[in-house]
């Protein structure tokens, strides 16, 4: 059996069809990322959910040629470029045409570890992907995975291995000004993966 096949995409039918719903299941889940190199994965140990009328979501005022990928059924790829320095990756959240998502905002590196180092240029393991600019530089995520599919395998998918992640925090996103007290942010409590300030982390 083949690296590849250790991760079969997670059904669509597996999905929650509740963008906050979501946000939390997705927690422990894995980032399967197939490269020339090899296998790239890490374990979803941060989200945070953008919701039907949240100010914050990139969805809020319709659909656009750069977000209409938000708007596609549950499990789609939506990656965008923020701040014109950093690559996000987004997963479609609800039904087709609603315009929600997850942000994919950390994740614990599994597989490809130097291939991880390598597209990152840092050696600490912590920092690989603690974070979802490092994350999608640490994948090697671009513009060309927008739209894709994440329940069937290609060069990017969504995993499921069992793994129980232990305790889910919740609380407010972070670096966003609008909606900002909304408490959509998931995370594994104790993960030292995890993005942002420990104070964020109680």
């Amino acid at each position: 059996m083949s690296q590849r096949d250790d991760h079969p995409p997670i059904a669509r039918a597996e999905l929650p069809n509740d963008t906050v719903a979501l946000a939390r299941f997705l927690i422990g889940k894995l980032v399967t990322r197939e490269l020339p190199e090899g296998i790239v994965s890490g374990r979803i140990v941060e989200t945070e959910a953008y919701v039907v009328g949240d100010a914050a979501g990139h969805g809020f005022r319709g659909m656009t040629p750069r977000n209409r990928s938000l708007f596609l059924e549950r499990g789609h790829a939506y990656v965008y470029l923020a701040y014109g320095v950093s690559m996000m990756l987004n997963v479609s959240s609800e039904m087709q045409g609603i315009g929600t998502g997850v942000l994919i905002r950390a994740l614990e590196p599994l597989e490809g570890i130097e291939i991880m180092r390598q597209n990152r240029g840092v050696e600490r393991l912590r920092d690989l992907a603690r974070g979802p600019g490092r994350l999608a530089a640490a994948l090697r995520i671009d513009r060309s995975l927008d739209g894709l599919d994440l329940c069937q395998k290609g060069p990017l998918w969504l995993a499921s291995d069992d793994f129980e992640p232990g305790e889910i925090g919740q609380g407010i996103r972070i670096g966003i000004s609008r909606d900002a007290d909304r408490l959509l942010r998931f995370y594994v409590r104790g993960s030292s993966f995890v993005s942002g300030p420990k104070s964020l982390q109680e």
